[in-house]
Formats: structure tokens, C-alpha cells, sequence
């Protein structure tokens, strides 16, 4: 065999013709196509079937956060009633174990009142409200809040010693910011 030539299919057929090459591959392709078509089907009734089971699961869960909430409160309600009868049995009066159990109570309410106000303003999509700003398309954020655009409100004081971690709207603004070309127009 010389430098050019190519060995052909052993029985010295040719190669098959165009037209049936190409009707193969058509062939193929709808046969892809056709089970394409069938896994979204079924990657559609899987959502459809997932979703259904978190709805009734989603009520359910609400139905036992209930019991477990009243059960919670009226252990919390007995707890107090024990500890106050045993700071009246250790010989403080009523007047001042009562008053030892509400300042407790109060001061646990208020830590949680500040922590939900806390979580609360997470929800207020800080960054993307300031990266539409910058789009142009929500321009009331600077002025809404009088703040500046570059610095998200938050909560710097997470227990780390003066050196805050990152807050999820300032990475996501940075992220964005660096990953997208300058917003102003060309003049």
C-alpha cells in the first residue's frame, strides 16, 4: 500500500452512499429528540410530584410548629412557676422571686426582639436593590434610606472581635460589580 491510499471496509464494499448516511443521522437525531422529550416529561412529573409532597409537608410542619409552640409555652409558664417557688423556698419573698422571673423573661424577650430585627433586615435585598440603582432602574434606594450606595446597612457587631465576616449583600455586590462592565453610557 502506497504513502495516499486509505485501507477500505474489509469485503471491498464502498463507503454506504450520502443519502443513507445522512437518513441515519436523521435518524439518530430524532431518536435523541424523542428522549430528550421523554426525560423532560419525567423530570416534569418529578417536580410536579416533589412539589405536591413539600405543600403537604410545608402544612403539616405548620400543624406540629403549633403544638409545639403552645406545649413550649406552658413548660416555659410551669418552669418559671418552679423556679419562682423555688427562689421563695431558698427565703426570698413572692414580690422578689416574681420579679427576679419577669426581668429574666424580659430580658430574654428583648434579646430576641433585637436578633428577629436583625434577621429582618437580611430581607430587605440590600444588594439587589443597590445593583438595580446602579442599572438605573431603582434609583430610590440612595434616597429611601439616605445611606450611601456603597455601604450596606447591617450588622457589624457578630461576636468576631472587631474583624466582621463579610455580609451576603456586600459579597454579592462585589461579585456583580466585578463581573459586569461599567453601567454608564456612552456619550
Amino acid at each position: 500500500m502506497s504513502e495516499g491510499e486509505r485501507p477500505g471496509p474489509p469485503g471491498g464494499a464502498g463507503a454506504p452512499p450520502l443519502d443513507e448516511t445522512l437518513r441515519t443521522i436523521a435518524e439518530a437525531g430524532k431518536a435523541s429528540l424523542g428522549a430528550t422529550r421523554d426525560s423532560l416529561r419525567a423530570l416534569r412529573a418529578l417536580v410536579s410530584a416533589d412539589l405536591a409532597l413539600a405543600r403537604s409537608a410545608l402544612g403539616r410542619g405548620i400543624a406540629w410548629a403549633g403544638v409545639a409552640i403552645v406545649f413550649g409555652a406552658s413548660a416555659w409558664l410551669l418552669a418559671t412557676a418552679a423556679g419562682v417557688a423555688l427562689m421563695q423556698r431558698f427565703g426570698l419573698s413572692w414580690l422578689a422571686s416574681l420579679s427576679i422571673a419577669a426581668v429574666f423573661n424580659l430580658a430574654i424577650t428583648a434579646l430576641a426582639a433585637w436578633r428577629t430585627s436583625r434577621f429582618f433586615d437580611y430581607m430587605g435585598l440590600h444588594a439587589t436593590r443597590r445593583q438595580l440603582s446602579r442599572m438605573g432602574l431603582f434609583d430610590e434606594y440612595g434616597d429611601e434610606h439616605g445611606d450611601d450606595l456603597n455601604e450596606p446597612p447591617g450588622d457589624t457587631g457578630n461576636g468576631t472581635g472587631g474583624n466582621p465576616a463579610p455580609r451576603a449583600d456586600a459579597v454579592a455586590a462585589s461579585v456583580t460589580t466585578a463581573a459586569t462592565p461599567a453601567q454608564e453610557p456612552p456619550r
